[in-house]
């Protein structure tokens, strides 16, 4: 197994994890309700359950 030589620092660690951050949601308008919504999930407008623009289920 590999280990380290020296210890690496706080700063150097950081440098390298600058790139795991988290994205922000992509944010979607339905074309039929006008609601903006989360991609890829179902939403919920006026009591009735939608998903890809379809009506999934009329109450909630």
């Amino acid at each position: 197994m590999a280990h380290p030589k020296r210890k690496i620092s706080k700063t150097r660690r950081n440098k390298r994890r600058t790139h795991y951050k988290a994205d922000s949601p992509v944010i979607a308008v339905c074309p039929n309700t006008g609601v903006s919504h989360i991609f890829h999930r179902a939403y919920v407008h006026e009591g009735k359950l939608y998903y890809k623009g379809k009506l999934v289920s009329e109450k909630i």
